[in-house]
């Protein structure tokens, strides 16, 4: 119950996170962005409420149905240039991964001072507080339309579902935070239970432990994007991700075997979780890129509910050492998937305004745009007037693809 408790909110996530976004195209975004975070505060204040496990699964429910993710995608490509909308993505992702490294810190001290009920009532005082943010501080932008970089289209779901390519990531970031949703049902015990740390004390543990991993897992990330060795890089991420669950399967009783594990898992985790958004988006269509991320991001939420169900499941019946097993056989399954995939090529994406082009004209440009040097892949969208390019890392000639843009100004 606890597990199912942990990863709950993943499902309504799953479910729900591509229909908002679709929602948000027709009735506008901040409305579906301030609906969502009521739920958030409601399923929070639920849950600091609830007296049993079933009331705090039913609170974790609703937080999962606030599912704005895509919204927020859409919102940011609505403010933003094209020109900047990468950078502001990244910027966006930077911030997440940060705020996950300062609340796994953070949470066993809020744990000691206010409790898990205390938790879950800060949660829903930050909801309210970020409606605020959205109502009287969020631009509301000039127009809303559909972004095929930012959203996704239902008419694309057919080509991205039967991208091979594109599966074995989803796969990957299926499995991913399966396994993480999996281990941190027994992980926190571990650490009080087996190797004698109290609760208030795990941020000893997680702070060197995260600051340790960025250090190694950044070089590592550098190596990939500068050199295009992504590939390398990514498979062996998985193959110390693998490792890393066997030694944590065989070191629950002993703090300095436990720490060391989570030192190679955090370190793999964060090289994944920086390097699977990115072979998305060098892998997946460039007018489809959206939907790619739509159904990557779907697999991230259901990957959280069936390792938190699991996670608790194996641990209650089949004991603690069980969890990291099927961490292991998912890390396997997706080591083979890894090394079967192709090298995704050593690309970055351009885009730029092209406005007042009917659809013959915006061919014409990207058979004009698709042949100039270093220019791998070309999309002309007149509906949304833009011009999304995929181009060599270096030596490709932007000046050329000015050009012709500007003459279609």
């Amino acid at each position: 119950m606890v597990g199912l408790a942990l990863g709950a909110y993943g499902l309504t996530q799953g479910l729900l996170q591509l229909p908002f976004g679709m929602l948000s195209d027709r009735i506008g975004r901040k409305k579906v962005i301030v609906f969502g975070l009521v739920l958030m505060a409601i399923g929070s204040f639920v849950a600091a409420g609830a007296t049993t496990v079933q009331g705090v699964i039913l609170g974790r429910v609703i937080q999962g149905a606030g599912a704005i993710s895509a919204v927020v995608s859409a919102l940011l490509a609505d403010l933003t240039r094209e020109e900047h909308r990468t950078k502001a993505m990244a910027l966006i992702g930077a911030s997440i991964g940060a705020t996950f490294a300062f609340s796994l810190v953070l949470g066993p001290v809020l744990e000691h001072n206010i409790g898990v009920p205390g938790i879950f009532t800060l949660t829903g005082v930050l909801a309210i507080a970020a409606i605020a943010v959205v109502v009287f501080y969020v631009p509301k932008p000039l127009l809303s339309k559909f972004h095929a970089d930012a959203e996704a289209n239902p008419a694309r779901l057919k080509d991205v579902l039967r991208d091979t390519q594109l599966l074995r990531l989803n796969y990957g970031i299926f499995a991913l935070h399966a396994a993480q949703m999996a281990m941190f049902v027994v992980v926190p015990v571990a650490l009080a239970s087996y190797a004698g740390l109290p609760k208030e004390h795990h941020w000893w543990v997680y702070l060197p432990v995260m600051i340790g991993s960025l250090v190694m897992a950044v070089p590592g990330i550098i190596v990939g994007e500068k050199y295009g060795k992504l590939k390398p890089v990514f498979v062996g991420a998985v193959a110390l991700m693998l490792v890393a669950q066997v030694a944590l399967s065989q070191s629950l009783h002993s703090l300095f075997a436990l720490v060391a594990a989570l030192f190679g898992y955090f370190a793999a985790f964060n090289m994944l979780e920086a390097t699977l958004p990115s072979l998305i988006s060098k892998l997946a269509p460039t007018s489809a890129k959206g939907t790619a991320m739509g159904v990557y991001n779907t697999s991230q939420s259901m990957g959280i509910f069936v390792g938190g169900v699991a996670g608790g499941w194996l641990a209650q019946h089949h004991g603690f050492g069980s969890v990291f097993l099927l961490c292991a056989v998912l890390m396997g399954g997706w080591l083979v998937l890894a090394l079967g995939m192709q090298p995704p090529p050593a690309v970055r994406t351009r885009m730029y305004r092209v406005e007042n082009l009917n659809p013959s004209r915006a061919q014409a440009l990207r058979a004009s745009l698709a042949g100039i040097s270093g220019v791998v892949e070309a999309a002309v969208l007149a509906d949304e007037g833009v011009a999304m390019l995929k181009v060599k890392q270096s030596g490709w000639d932007e000046a050329a693809a000015m050009q012709l843009i500007k003459g279609e100004a």
